[in-house]
């Protein structure tokens, strides 16, 4: 058994189902949704059901962590979103530094949002590159105050492992810059971080089509985390379900396991046993 099938054999549960766990928590679906860019409540709702997430992710800052009306924020960020049939992730989004995604974190965690986080700071405004050694330094800090960390990352193997070992429960490899809907520009890296890794993997930012995210879950990633892809398709709903599909073939493709690539062709129909 090779090593990305070895690996493959961990994330899998004994149970019929596949579940995808991060931490304590298990999930039936491989697609995290954000909830920023949608052109309205209502098409934020319709395309989140549509697309079958049960992670729904948001940035701290959009929220006013101020009132007590049980709304949780006055930008719309959680309106339409089931509180009871989602489970809240927040990230540090606007963070340039670990000490501010640390303290974004804390007040996502006072306030009863959840202690599941996800660490992104931001680099570098042009390219929205994550900063490595600041999200590595607020990993281990947050880790170690007891957050479940789910670390967005570059595309970078050896930083991937880092992470792991840092103690972040999910790590979140970019597909491409922020926004860009430019798809996985490199595979192979991907593929590296999957065998490189024990945590679950999880592809967030670049995807654009359903056929990117088919394609992440080939490379054997264990989910993905759109959010421009859907709110700024011609019709998210559409879209959400289309990507919702997209997950589910493209894992169970992974699982299934993909004839070899071959050189030469190979005739589908065996010569053994044709009449002259």
């Amino acid at each position: 058994m090779d090593r990305a099938r070895q690996h493959e054999a961990v994330r899998m549960t004994k149970d019929e189902e596949d579940l995808l766990v991060i931490g304590p928590h298990a999930f039936r679906s491989r697609l995290f949704l954000g909830t920023g860019k949608y052109p309205s409540v209502d098409v934020q709702r319709k395309a989140i059901e549509a697309s079958g997430a049960e992670v729904i992710t948001f940035a701290v800052r959009r929220i006013d962590l101020e009132r007590n009306d049980g709304s949780r924020g006055a930008s719309g960020v959680l309106e339409g979103v089931d509180l009871s049939r989602h489970h809240l992730l927040p990230n540090t989004a606007g963070a340039k530094t670990a000490e501010e995604a640390m303290r974004l974190a804390r007040l996502a965690k006072a306030s009863g949002l959840s202690s599941m986080i996800k660490v992104e700071i931001i680099g570098d405004e042009r390219t929205l590159l994550p900063d490595p050694v600041e999200t590595l330094k607020a990993t281990e800090a947050l880790v170690q105050e007891g957050f479940i960390v789910l670390a967005y990352t570059s595309d970078d193997p050896i930083l991937a492992k880092r992470l792991e070992a840092a103690g972040a429960h999910a790590v979140m490899p970019g597909a491409a810059p922020i926004g860009s809907g430019l798809g996985i520009l490199n595979p192979y890296a991907i593929r590296l971080i999957v065998e490189s890794v024990r945590v679950p993997v999880i592809v967030d930012a670049g995807l654009g089509a359903p056929s990117d995210v088919a394609l992440a879950l080939e490379l054997g990633a264990d989910a993905v985390l759109l959010n421009t892809a859907v709110a700024e398709a011609g019709d998210p709903v559409r879209m959400a379900e289309a990507m919702r599909h997209a997950t589910i073939a493209g894992r169970m493709a992974r699982l299934a396991g993909r004839m070899p690539k071959r050189a030469h062709a190979s005739a589908s129909s065996p010569a053994e046993g044709m009449l002259a």
